[in-house]
């Protein structure tokens, strides 16, 4: 305990409070007097820029980082938080993007990691199994608790992970965009879910990027900015006044598409073809030409672009650069000749975490960069200021570990590593996810001035807004095959997803089954649901 605790009058409902909360790193300050609150049985939603402070804000509540100064209360009482399980005796549990499970052990294994009831000092496995059962019942998922964790879905994962949660008896749940990686129908799922345990009383701490979320979930807004606590506004605060608030601007255009003439086709791609997962995929891609790649889950999209690229094999087909034709399953043929590739998983495949910004810039030019066994260090330094800067890379210096950037911060740097290469078709996979408005915002600006100089854009993403706001032609794929093209004045949410949908499955392909997980292992074939409209 600390000091005498201050006398204050506490609302009875009131489950935390956050007062005047200071947090600092060598050379940022990360928070600075942050107040928040949570009431029983709220969705408070905690919004702000990527490296705004939300994620320092939840470890010093999971006990991961400690304030600098300020008081954190629970229940009107003051408490110190210096690890898991003070958190977790306090009742508050955390549920971060990446998932915190352990994939050969069963669900039960997982939710009672480290807490296993015991009888006679061995593991009571029954009871493990009968209090999970109970559990997963409780947030609704059909789950059987002795299956293994790397055989589940996304979603599965997800509610396994809050089943944890409850577990520990949580009165106080912390959801860190619980909703980036799910579907449209499975969001709806885990919003029922949050709702019952908002009847429940449970007070949630709600975290997204996905502003339509906040109305249709949210009973007040916390919004974060540079560090500090700027506002504190209803649910149903209007988007456009809630990304002024985030940004310190308003966005006229959350889409800024720039449509320059279009040039020669630099990408083209006939008959693509691989066993089981896609079928006969044909399309151009021109200079000055941003195509959009559309499609339900599992459709193909992201096994298509990794063909393409030469990071997976395919058995028929071909793909010309400029008229050259490569050879398959060959990255640096691939590079040679102009592609790139900006991965959905940018953390795991397209970044080195523990690299710095200029390490992660020079990557796709080190080759190039080294003459007679040495790395022209000088040069590369030079290039990736001069590319941080054009992009507009927030930082404290090119020796930053790119793993402290922002997610929007870590995308231009992935991005920066192809322009370095002079890089003429870059394919972005879910470029936007993850990432804020603001920062999206930028991205989009990066992809104008990409076609304006006469480059080549393939746009893989699961937000149709994105496909139909940034898209000069969409492609609309659906069980491994392209079901239809349709121009940008063509293109609604209605008509792509019409194509997505309506493909006869006598004509199609075999939808593929290992699309990944973030447990890194194969997920087996979800129900086909829509991508995520707006």
């Amino acid at each position: 305990m600390t000091a005498p605790e201050k006398q204050r009058v506490t609302a009875p409902d009131e489950l935390l409070r956050i007062e005047g909360l200071r947090k600092t790193f060598p050379g940022v300050v990360a928070l600075d007097n942050v107040d928040f609150d949570l009431r029983r049985g709220e969705v408070h939603v905690l919004l702000g820029e990527n490296g705004a402070g939300k994620s320092t804000l939840i470890k010093m509540l999971s006990g991961a980082y400690r304030p600098d100064r300020g008081r954190i209360l629970a229940e009107g009482r003051e408490v110190r938080i210096e690890g898991a399980q003070d958190a977790e005796r306090l009742g508050i549990a955390t549920i971060y993007q990446e998932f915190n499970l352990v994939p050969d052990l069963t669900v039960a294994e997982n939710i009672f990691l480290g807490r296993q009831p015991r009888r006679f000092g061995l593991v009571d496995h029954r009871r493990m199994r009968e209090d999970a059962e109970q559990l997963l019942r409780r947030v609704g998922v059909d789950v059987r608790p002795d299956a293994k964790v790397r055989e589940l879905g996304i979603a599965r994962l997800q509610m396994v992970e809050i089943a944890k949660a409850l577990s520990l008896e949580a009165r106080v749940l912390i959801m860190d965009e619980p909703t980036a990686v799910l579907t449209s129908g499975e969001v709806d799922k885990l919003f029922a879910i949050v709702r019952r345990l908002r009847e429940d009383g449970v007070g949630i701490v709600f975290i997204t990027h996905h502003l339509e979320e906040i109305a249709a979930l949210g009973d007040r807004v916390t919004v974060l900015r540079d560090g500090r606590s700027i506002d504190q506004v209803p649910a149903s605060t209007p988007e456009d006044e809630l990304v002024q608030l985030m940004v310190g601007r308003s966005i006229e255009q959350q889409y800024p598409r720039e449509r320059p003439d279009t040039g020669a086709a630099l990408l083209s791609v006939r008959g693509l073809t691989r066993d089981g997962v896609f079928h006969d995929i044909s399309f151009d891609v021109h200079a000055g030409e941003v195509v959009g790649l559309a499609g339900l889950v599992g459709a193909g999209r992201t096994e298509v672009a990794r063909a393409v690229f030469g990071a997976d094999p395919y058995d028929a087909g071909t793909v010309d650069v400029r008229g050259e034709r490569l050879a398959r399953h060959d990255v640096p043929a691939a590079m040679g000749a102009g592609i790139g590739l900006v991965p959905e998983d940018r953390k795991g495949q397209g970044l080195v975490l523990d690299a710095s910004v200029q390490e992660n810039l020079g990557l796709v030019t080190l080759r190039s960069a080294t003459r007679s066994g040495l790395v022209d260090l000088r040069g590369q330094r030079t290039a990736a200021a001069r590319m941080a800067q054009q992009l507009g890379v927030r930082m404290s210096g090119l020796g930053q570990h790119v793993r402290t950037l922002s997610g929007g911060n870590q995308q231009k740097v992935v991005i920066g590593k192809w322009l370095l290469a002079d890089t003429r078709v870059l394919i972005l996979d879910e470029p936007t996810r993850g990432i804020d408005v603001g920062a999206k915002v930028e991205i989009y600006q990066l992809i104008n001035e990409l076609t304006a100089s006469g480059h080549a854009v393939l746009m893989i993403s699961s937000d149709l807004p994105e496909v139909l706001g940034m898209s000069d032609r969409v492609l609309v794929m659906a069980q491994g095959r392209i079901a239809g093209e349709l121009p940008a004045d063509e293109a609604t949410q209605d008509a792509v997803m019409a194509l997505a949908v309506g493909a006869p499955a006598t004509a199609q392909g075999p939808a593929p089954t290992d699309v990944p997980t973030p447990t890194g292992h194969p997920a087996p074939k979800k129900e086909e649901e829509g991508p995520r409209g707006h």
